[in-house]
């Protein structure tokens, strides 16, 4: 069989309530296609009829992005009851045949060893193995099956870090033959940027110098650390300020945000650590190009999105030392452990120290070649997928 052109591509919508760095990922990586490998690949998204219309839309505006909405994909635990008992999500594969798909992206999603298009699982990290506390036993159990299942089905796996490749190897032992390294990198489009920074600024009534932390509010996100650490400033007579953003809902525990922001309450904090809420994409990036630094204390990450969006801004950054961390940034932040909110408190003072007054960043000269490789690097994995699951 020839090469088809362009490769209908099968994604499945990831609401940014629920993560919003999978999110992004999926808009940066349709946008990057569409700018660097037109005619390449087509993405289609498949949302459910419960997704949010404004996020659909956004993608849908993406040229060359089709988008397809079904209550197939509306139900993920019965889709995954059938993946396993029948060998296929039958509604699932159905809508994938009347829309002449290719190839599927799984994520989080498994439709199946019977599925007859062929798939790559992006396994995006190992968190239930890594930190199994924030994980229900069930939970846990659930999505190592689902990944057990996806790599005993055959999946060519794609991973988003050399060490999430080391968990993979470590945690379930399989021959990387069908694995590929995919580093996603980002290019905000224009139009994100054309809101004026320092209006986001004095929209959020937020200092002149500022730390930003756009991470969701779960448990190993770590907020307290950074918590901890403006205490720390503050006996030292510091007025340091970290603006905060993300989503608060963590079906894992609903409580979390409130049990947080009930302790920045009661240690006085309420000026220095402020929660701006769940913010447009555009008033995200106006902030990471003029805060004094972005701060991730995340005790796990896969491939943090916020990092590389700092980096194509060249923001300075305040990680958590982490191996994924120190393998993006290449040592290029400052990092402290992340139980240690002393060493944080500390960068924090040394960055307002070298801080001048606002500035506003400019992507950098690098971003847009290091967005070319991310994509070129999935398109090639894609064409192989399919070249090797053809007949011989």
């Amino acid at each position: 069989m020839a090469d088809r052109a362009p490769l209908r591509v099968a994604f499945i919508n990831i609401p940014r309530r629920l993560w919003a760095g999978g999110h992004n990922y999926l808009h940066n990586l349709f946008l990057a296609l569409n700018r660097h490998h037109p005619g390449v690949i087509v993405p289609v998204l498949f949302a459910g009829i419960n997704d949010a219309p404004d996020e659909i839309a956004a993608f849908a505006s993406i040229p060359d992005v089709e988008v397809v909405r079904s209550p197939a994909f509306d139900y993920a635990d019965k889709g995954l009851l059938r993946a396993l008992a029948l060998g296929i999500d039958g509604p699932v594969a159905a809508e994938f045949r009347g829309h002449r798909i290719d190839l599927v992206f799984e994520s989080a999603r498994f439709f199946g060893w019977r599925l007859p298009v062929p798939a790559i699982a992006w396994f995006p990290d190992f968190q239930h193995r890594r930190l199994p506390y924030l994980f229900s036993r069930t939970a846990r159990l659930r999505r190592d099956l689902g990944f057990r299942v996806q790599i005993a089905s055959g999946r060519h796996v794609m991973l988003s870090s050399a060490s999430a490749l080391q968990d993979l190897r470590r945690f379930y032992r399989e021959p990387t033959s069908r694995v590929s390294v995919v580093r996603f990198a980002t290019e905000p489009p224009a139009a994100l940027l054309a809101t004026d920074p320092r209006g986001v600024v004095a929209q959020y009534n937020l200092p002149a110098r500022y730390f930003y932390l756009p991470n969701q509010f779960w448990r190993h996100k770590n907020h307290r650390t950074v918590i901890d650490a403006l205490a720390i400033l503050k006996s030292r007579g510091s007025d340091a300020v970290v603006a905060a953003s993300g989503s608060t809902l963590d079906p894992r525990e609903p409580n979390y945000f409130e049990d947080t922001m009930r302790q920045v309450r009661a240690r006085g904090l309420d000026t220095s650590f402020r929660h701006l809420g769940m913010i447009p994409l555009d008033h995200v990036y106006a902030l990471l190009r003029t805060s004094v630094a972005l701060i991730n204390p995340s005790e796990f990450e896969g491939w943090s999105t916020t990092v590389e969006e700092a980096k194509s801004f060249g923001a300075p950054m305040i990680l958590s030392d982490i191996d994924v961390h120190r393998e993006q940034t290449e040592g290029t932040a400052r990092y402290f452990a992340t139980n240690d909110p002393k060493a944080l408190a500390d960068h924090m003072s040394e960055a307002m120290e070298c801080a001048g007054p606002m500035v506003v960043r400019d992507l950098q000269d690098n971003v847009e070649e290091r967005v070319k490789a991310f994509v070129a690097d999935f398109v090639c994995l894609a064409q192989e997928v399919m070249r090797s699951s053809r007949p011989r």
